[in-house]
């Protein structure tokens, strides 16, 4: 036993002095003020979180919630049908090749993707110099710098974190009780409103999680494909640190989604915890 603690040390060095004391840092300068030249003076106020009370940040806030909210339902109704047709209708043989395919956008850097799609939608990008050749259209359509683009750009840069908890809880569920369900005369639909999608919602809440959290602090894809028309609370706080040279305001908005995502996290957990009190229709099979 000694000795398993003895391993685990490192990691937790590792985890303290690169996430545990950056953390605490943040936590204290967002008590903190600034001057007029923006240097930070700790003279311990609440001001930094007053002022996220204003109306500006709160609309700022509540469009991040909903852009989360969005991003999060769309890679759901893509994602769910990839990881089931990678589960449960592809060969065995095949399985591992489909997992790759998600994996791929993960090989290549999230900025290099993000300007790919700057390419694609721009004005005379892939798709308008498509539909112009077509004839579909005469003038090129404003496909970028919107909140759709911003949309698209998320949906797509985070689907994987969708699919792949999905899969791994299709691919754990016990097809017996398909089975089951077949021989007592349930149809397919049936079968999976009852039995496939209650089992796979701890997967669903684990990419819910991932995919909402990972939207509600991004500021890479409003920045390149949304310009100045969208802005997200992770261009906020951005701003706040490189061009307002405001570090404690930026360090209380920071602080704000930390604590969102942990509250966040904490439900999944007892969500989860609630799901391994067992399922009726794994008790009936045993």
């Amino acid at each position: 036993m000694k000795r398993g603690k003895l391993l685990v040390l490192p990691a937790m060095g590792w985890l303290g002095l690169f996430f545990a004391l950056p953390l605490l840092i943040v936590v204290i300068v967002s008590f903190a003020s600034r001057t007029p030249y923006g240097q930070v003076v700790f003279n311990w106020t609440l001001e930094n979180y007053i002022q996220f009370l204003e109306p500006l940040y709160l609309k700022i806030f509540v469009f991040t919630l909903g852009t989360a909210f969005l991003t999060t339902l769309l890679t759901f109704a893509m994602g769910y049908p990839v990881a089931y047709t990678i589960a449960m209708v592809l060969p065995k043989k095949w399985q591992q090749a489909g997992i790759i395919l998600v994996m791929i956008p993960f090989w290549i850097n999230f900025l290099i993707r993000s300007y790919s799609w700057v390419i694609i939608l721009r004005a005379h990008g892939l798709v308008n110099s498509f539909l112009m050749s077509i004839g579909a259209i005469e003038v090129p359509l404003q496909l970028l710098y919107n909140n759709t683009a911003v949309l698209i750009g998320m949906v797509y840069g985070l689907l994987p974190f969708m699919v792949l908890p999905i899969y791994v809880s299709l691919e754990q569920m016990d097809k017996r009780l398909l089975e089951a369900a077949s021989d007592l005369g349930a149809g397919p639909l049936t079968a999976f409103r009852k039995i496939t999608l209650p089992l796979t919602m701890p997967g669903v809440a684990a990419g819910s999680i991932l995919v909402f959290i990972s939207s509600l602090g991004m500021f890479v894809v409003p920045d390149i494909m949304g310009g100045a028309k969208s802005s997200l609370m992770g261009n906020v706080i951005q701003n706040q640190f490189l061009s307002a040279r405001d570090w404690p305001f930026g360090s209380a908005l920071s602080i704000i989604l930390a604590l969102l995502s942990l509250i966040m996290i904490v439900l999944y957990y007892k969500a989860l915890q609630a799901q391994k009190g067992g399922h009726p229709h794994e008790e009936k099979l045993a």
